[in-house]
């Protein structure tokens, strides 16, 4: 099974360097990463809907996976048409629609959306309320999780979306790596027994120190790589973002654990022998998303600006 794995990984991580290359080099629109999302958005949509058709729930995949769409198109639309006249000679679209966050007003909509569906699909007391609040749960860690993931493409500048995004990936992944490994060697006393028997204290201390390590590292090279005069990161900086990433990570492979035991399923799906699904591929990145997009706000780790 490790050969397997190594194997497949040997395979897909070049072709996501290749799109992450040519995304990089297209400029502000980003459209391969675009690509990528929605296919993301769907196949992680079909999974999700999947993965809670247990008990009284019926999630809808299309309203799910609709629903998600919409919210990552509305995170591409400035990036993508800054340039489109909506209503006479000197208004653009966006300048007229400015005032709005446009994902959260989709995700408002989509909110809606499935209380419409709800609404006409009524029949008797009993299944409503499960499938409703699964539908829009889905479109929350989904098309919103997705969407503000992103957005760390643009947060530090639009020649700098790589070496930000890779930072949030690289962190989570070391962060697994590390969590699995010193819990594998060492680990002892059960972190959270009844959720994720697996996950062991001294393997949460793992997640974060492999996760700082490699964080540091990446913030601390990678910065040339992407400009000439690329100033590497403040070391202290570097490892409080990294820990933080290790340790939300952690927490977000947690979160759909807890998911996955409700339901009674032990992975999201099977996509490849060895790894699960992809919500179980992307669950500990979606988590830190968010968390990574404030820590870029707040925090002064874009020295190229």
């Amino acid at each position: 099974m490790l050969g397997w794995r190594i194997g497949i990984s040997v395979i897909l991580v070049p072709i996501l360097i290749g799109i992450f290359v040519l995304d990089h080099r297209a400029g502000e629109a980003a459209p391969y990463l675009f690509g990528l999302s929605l296919l993301l958005v769907w196949r992680a949509s079909y999974e999700f809907a999947d993965l809670l058709k247990t008990r009284s729930f019926s999630p809808s995949f299309p309203l799910i996976g609709c629903c998600s769409t919409l919210i990552v198109a509305a995170t591409w639309l400035p990036h993508c048409v800054p340039n489109v006249v909506a209503r006479g000679d000197d208004v653009t679209l966006l300048q007229l629609l400015g005032c709005f966050d446009l994902p959260m007003l989709v995700f408002s909509l989509s909110i809606l959306a499935a209380f419409l569906r709800g609404a006409i699909r009524y029949r008797e007391p009993g299944t409503t309320m499960e499938s409703l609040g699964a539908d829009i749960l889905g479109i929350a860690y989904l098309g919103v999780l997705i969407s503000v993931t992103t957005q760390l493409r643009w947060v530090a500048g639009v020649q700098a979306g790589y070496l930000v995004l890779a930072s949030l990936v690289i962190g989570a992944k070391c962060g697994d790596i590390g969590g699995y490994t010193l819990g594998r060697l060492f680990g002892k006393k059960k972190l959270v027994p009844t959720l994720s028997p697996g996950k062991t204290w001294m393997g949460a201390f793992g997640a974060l120190l492999g996760s700082s390590i490699a964080v540091t590292a990446w913030l601390h090279f990678a910065p040339g790589y992407f400009f000439d005069d690329g100033v590497p990161c403040s070391l202290v900086w570097s490892l409080i973002y990294g820990a933080v990433i290790g340790v939300v990570g952690l927490v977000g492979d947690l979160a759909e654990s807890l998911i996955k035991r409700d339901v009674g399923k032990k992975d999201s799906a099977v996509l490849l022998p060895g790894f699960g699904g992809l919500l179980d591929l992307l669950d500990s990145i979606l988590y830190a998303g968010p968390v990574a997009m404030l820590l870029w706000k707040v925090l002064p780790l874009a020295t190229w600006l």
